[in-house]
């Protein structure tokens, strides 16, 4: 299946389901298509919170009611990409990776490492984009002896990567600019091969424009954060995404990002608690404020909650203006929070099955403009879910035939 086919096919699919995926249990208190599938809804709202954590990352394993299964087979079908993840053997000198934190240093290895395996020609200059202190673009430098570029526009770290590259006697140069700036895209060339792990939206998106526009012998890109964005709406890349169904809003753009990451239980207890209590307070103002209508709610320090849930509510409400009857029993609101916390993890079950086809639009649209842009393209893994859940990536080689490229 080539990349303009799967992009229609899954771009029918998302439209046809969207009613699925843009419902939002939390501030909802009835999702539209429950009514259309009310086995499903009634089953999953039966189960408990700690039911629904143990499957958040991996809603597919549920056996629910119908369309659940049918649902989940087909995400299965439309995530499916090579995976490409494999183990380093390579030793590297102590001070490549001192001060970076172990999960970090082995997505840069496992990045660095399909970024050189998967290219046909050899790289001629290394270009680390939003590099940060450039450990990615260091470690390629290294293993290349390739000269490095590497640039950041925060001043500081370019001084911290130069006084880390130094050592390791590279041509390596640590430059400050703002790759969204066009007075940075100068130094652009066809000899270059820029990185980018974990570019948040607008950033990779433009190392993808630039690459294009400056005839860049390659790019390897690791995209995260798709709702970092300037606007309020998607602007595809691609010509076929351009014409696609699909519509997205940012607020769209951030349901792949909802996959948990591994946290403390400490962490998790206070990110649960604060979520109870918000569904509580919720449930207290469409009482008595007399409006079925969810009301947008600051982000309160973990010092709000030492206070205990009644003046957390209260707090809330004096910061909507609100004068609310006090509840009848605060411990049974508490309570009603955790409960309808629970309610909403399980029905966000059903939208976590259309995370990982989102994100697979968004790279297809990535990859489908590169092929126009005249680049042999690749979609895969680098890693596996559990180092990142942002995993998936793109490489692009200049490509003089245009060739099309398959999945």
């Amino acid at each position: 299946m080539n990349f303009a086919e799967r992009f229609q096919q899954l771009d029918a699919w998302l439209a046809q389901h969207q009613q699925l995926w843009r419902a939002k249990p939390f501030t909802q208190g009835q999702c539209a298509w429950e009514s259309q599938w009310p086995e499903l809804s009634a089953w999953l709202r039966a189960r408990t919170l700690e039911q629904a954590e143990q499957v958040h990352n991996h809603p597919h394993l549920l056996e629910a009611p119908a369309p659940f299964l049918e649902l989940a087979q087909a995400s299965l079908a439309f995530s499916d990409v090579p995976d490409w993840a494999s183990l380093s053997d390579m030793d590297f000198p102590e001070p490549l990776y001192r001060h970076i934190p172990g999960r970090k240093w082995e997505q840069i290895t496992r990045f660095a490492q399909v970024s050189r395996s998967r290219l046909e020609h050899p790289p001629r200059h290394w270009i680390d984009w939003c590099a940060g202190k450039g450990h990615l673009g260091r470690l390629l430098a290294w293993q290349t002896g390739q000269p490095l570029l590497c640039l950041e526009r925060n001043p500081k770290l370019n001084r911290d990567g130069a006084a880390l590259s130094q050592p390791h006697h590279l041509v390596a140069l640590h430059q400050d600019a703002d790759v969204l700036n066009p007075s940075s895209w100068h130094c652009l060339t066809p000899k270059h091969s820029l990185v980018a792990l974990h570019a948040c939206g607008q950033l990779h998106m433009e190392a993808l424009r630039q690459t294009a526009a400056h005839s860049c012998a390659q790019v390897a890109v690791a995209p995260c954060c798709y709702n970092r964005i300037e606007g309020d709406s998607y602007a595809p890349l691609s010509e076929l995404a351009k014409k696609a169904q699909l519509q997205l809003s940012k607020d769209d753009l951030g349901l792949p990002m909802q996959e948990s990451m591994t946290a403390g239980q400490r962490t998790r207890r206070l990110r649960d608690r604060s979520m109870a209590w918000r569904l509580a307070f919720d449930l207290w103002q469409r009482t008595g404020n007399g409006r079925d209508s969810y009301l947008p709610t600051p982000s309160r320090p973990e010092s709000a909650m030492a206070k205990g849930i009644a003046p957390f509510c209260r707090e809330l409400a004096a910061w909507h203006h609100l004068t609310l009857p006090e509840p009848a029993s605060w411990d049974e609101l508490e309570q009603r929070g955790w409960l309808r916390l629970a309610e909403v993890r399980n029905l966000e079950l059903l939208r976590g099955l259309f995370r990982r086809p989102l994100e697979i639009w968004l790279l297809l649209d990535r990859a489908l403009f590169m092929q126009e842009a005249g680049y042999r393209v690749e979609l895969g893994l680098f890693c596996p879910s559990a180092l990142t859940p942002r995993n998936l990536m793109l490489i692009a080689e200049k490509n003089p035939t245009q060739s099309v490229t398959s999945l």
